[in-house]
């Protein structure tokens, strides 16, 4: 089996487009969030985490596109997922709170 050797220029331009990708979620991450509660929050950070994570595993692979579509899609399932929990939890300890108030 021949091993293919890969074009220096092609995975120079996807190191580029990854970085640009990055620099992108990153700043849409720390710019974007003004307004949103802490759920959306956490969906877009985990969206934009998984698309640069599946970005550089995609180049990896041979794919970065594919990787960072996959990448943000699982991302924001689970900050989602996460931020859920954490909204349960704080309105378990709200309703704790609250009840030992009444208590008292």
């Amino acid at each position: 089996m021949a091993v293919q050797a890969l074009n220096p220029l092609s995975r120079k331009a996807t190191v580029k487009g990854i970085a640009a990708i990055s620099i992108l979620a990153l700043a849409l991450a720390t710019t974007g969030c003004a307004g949103m509660s802490d759920t959306q929050q956490r969906t877009l950070s985990g969206a934009a985490i998984g698309a640069g994570s599946g970005a550089v595993i995609g180049a990896i692979a041979g794919d970065a596109g594919m990787g960072a579509a996959i990448g943000a899609a699982a991302g924001a399932g689970g900050g989602y997922l996460y931020g859920k929990h954490k909204e349960a939890e704080r309105n378990a300890y709200e309703r704790g709170r609250a009840a030992g108030r009444a208590e008292q």
